[in-house]
């Protein structure tokens, strides 16, 4: 199975016991032991949520132990504003830059997005970002 990169979308949901086909695959990837792999701007997002220390700390403990993609990170940068630019000019207006540079993140690292975000769709349409549509 191809590594499956794992939005905040879908990692928020989960944290807050929401059961959406996303989260419920989730799971199974989970239990399944399959590639599950996150990226450093999914990292910042989700943590950047957490109020309370403690539930910080375990999160991130937790997130620690999935494979972290990792790319230079000007090459992110420059890569997320191109495709930025790209689905710009194809008339698409992506509304948080974020999901550029995770799309980068996938689309680079050759990983599958999993996703609750119509963004995510949008750049899917537009670029070769390969997105899982239902369970």
């Amino acid at each position: 199975m191809n590594k499956v990169l794992v939005d905040t979308s879908v990692w928020i949901d989960a944290l807050n016991g929401k059961a959406t086909w996303q989260t419920k695959l989730l799971g199974q990837l989970i239990t399944e032991d399959a590639p599950v792999v996150i990226c450093p701007t999914i990292m910042q997002e989700i943590l950047q949520g957490i109020k309370e220390d403690k539930d910080f700390h375990a999160v991130k403990e937790n997130l620690s132990g999935f494979e972290l993609l990792d790319v230079d990170p000007v090459e992110a940068a420059i890569g997320a504003a191109s495709l930025y630019r790209n689905i710009r000019k194809q008339g698409i207006t992506i509304r948080k830059s974020n999901d550029c540079l995770i799309a980068f993140y996938a689309i680079f690292c050759k990983a599958t997005l999993l996703h609750n975000d119509a963004d995510f769709d949008r750049i899917a349409q537009c670029t070769t970002l390969k997105i899982i549509t239902s369970a």
